[in-house]
């Protein structure tokens, strides 16, 4: 083999391993992504987001996890028998070209054990946590009402 065949194989190659890595590297876009501030003092919020995949394949978010608080976990609030119940979801698949809306009286994020205060006009990172095992760090506008 001659330098030149060999120089075409490696950047073949290297195309190649290009292409699945920016296939591998793809992740979910977040948009308009908020924590709902209490009007007093609690020990729990709400994060709200609209999680949008253009990736080829699907992707799952399995769980979230912020600095800021002690526990957070994807919640949906449904009613049933003219009840509304919370709970908890382990798992919210997004198929290509789809999004999932965490909204108010829906799906969202609660947010348990704030480690310090939070006031409005402040931004907390919650980071997402992917079924592949890939994190997508996210910040989060805290608000006192919705957008």
């Amino acid at each position: 083999m001659n330098r030149r065949s060999g120089t075409i194989r490696l950047s073949a190659l290297l195309i190649a391993c290009m292409g699945s890595a920016n296939a591998a590297e793809c992740l979910p876009v977040v948009k308009g992504a908020w924590v709902r501030l209490p009007p007093v003092a609690m020990p729990m919020m709400a994060g709200f987001a609209r999680i949008e995949n253009p990736c080829a394949k699907p992707v799952s978010v399995t769980g979230a996890e912020s600095l800021a608080f002690a526990d957070v976990s994807l919640h949906e609030t449904r009613e049933e028998n003219g009840v509304s119940r919370m709970r908890e979801v382990a798992t919210l698949p997004i198929a290509h070209g789809k999004a999932a809306e965490l909204k108010p009286g829906g799906l969202h994020l609660m947010l348990h054990g704030p480690y310090a205060p939070i006031a409005a006009g402040e931004k907390v990172v919650i980071t997402l946590r992917l079924a592949d095992g890939r994190s997508l760090p996210v910040a989060f506008d805290v608000r006192k009402t919705a957008p």
